[in-house]
């Protein structure tokens, strides 16, 4: 069942994806995009099970354009205000929103570097079952240990450049699906003993500059006549990735006011001993 893992996404499927297809991967687009316990691992296993065929670049495309819209709008006063202090600073103001701006930029230096020199040669080879696996339960196990020893205090307000450089270092190694973008800046956050909501807000804010990244080499590799191939499919997908992304991080940072990451610690550990388990029985 797992041969299908190793999809391309140079492939481009030219006849009609099935509903249901077009809906489930939305739906876990949307809802693990932002949560730590990997899109892309989930979206791998679930086409591996159900023997599913690469979804093709303009799905792609269309779910990162429903989890972009899905966080910008949920940061949109953070957005607003970090262009506001960029523009600001221009004339010589210091202030919040150019400092905030200043550390995701730095933060997203590694994920670009990682993704143009390091993705290129070895993201097929890390699509095996056994690394998914045991990257659900390892980094599971280090934001269980984050969450628990890491300080309560800080917040993004407090960040320096340096803090900002380690936790792009971490999200770099979201290129291991199972790893989880999301859930690794939120430990490295979170050993650094930021908040348990400004972790996840300051790893959302990451995601900004992340999937729009994706999203453009994605549009790049089309074809003028791919580019065309703009269908009722394609915004299906970004409209259902959209609602159901926004839904899981107001959940999310509602849940995180009084609780901890817990519950997806041990979502993760058994998802990775679950993966694990099936790739025995090849």
């Amino acid at each position: 069942m797992f041969h299908h893992f190793g999809y391309h996404n140079s492939f481009i499927v030219k006849s009609p994806m099935p509903l249901f297809q077009i809906i489930t991967l939305a739906i876990i687009q949307g809802v693990t995009e932002f949560l730590p316990v990997s899109s892309s691992g989930h979206l791998v296993i679930t086409s591996g099970l159900l023997g599913w065929k690469d979804q093709g670049l303009m799905i792609d495309v269309g779910v990162h354009i429903g989890t972009l819209g899905a966080v910008m709008f949920y940061l949109r006063e953070d957005l607003k205000k970090m262009v506001c202090g960029v523009l600001a600073s221009t004339q010589g103001k210091k202030n919040d929103g150019a400092a905030l701006a200043k550390w995701v930029f730095i933060a997203s230096l590694p994920v670009f570097l990682s993704g143009f020199l390091v993705a290129w040669f070895i993201q097929e080879g890390v699509r095996n079952p056994e690394i998914i696996g045991w990257a659900f339960i390892i980094f599971g196990v280090l934001l269980y240990l984050s969450d628990k020893y890491g300080y309560q205090k800080r917040s993004i307000q407090q960040m320096s450049s340096k803090d900002a450089l380690k936790i792009g270092l971490a999200q770099a190694l979201a290129i291991i699906p199972g790893t989880s973008r999301a859930g690794v800046t939120i430990t490295m956050a979170r050993f650094l003993g930021y908040d348990r909501r400004e972790s996840a807000r300051f790893s959302m804010l990451l995601s900004v500059p992340a999937i729009l990244g994706a999203a453009t080499l994605l549009g790049l590799d089309l074809s003028g006549d791919q580019r065309s191939f703009f269908e009722f499919s394609t915004a299906l997908a970004a409209g259902i990735s959209f609602l159901t992304a926004l839904i899981a991080i107001y959940l999310m940072m509602g849940w995180l006011r009084r609780q901890t990451f817990t519950p997806f610690v041990l979502y993760r550990v058994l998802m990775g001993v679950f993966i694990l388990f099936l790739a025995e029985q090849i």
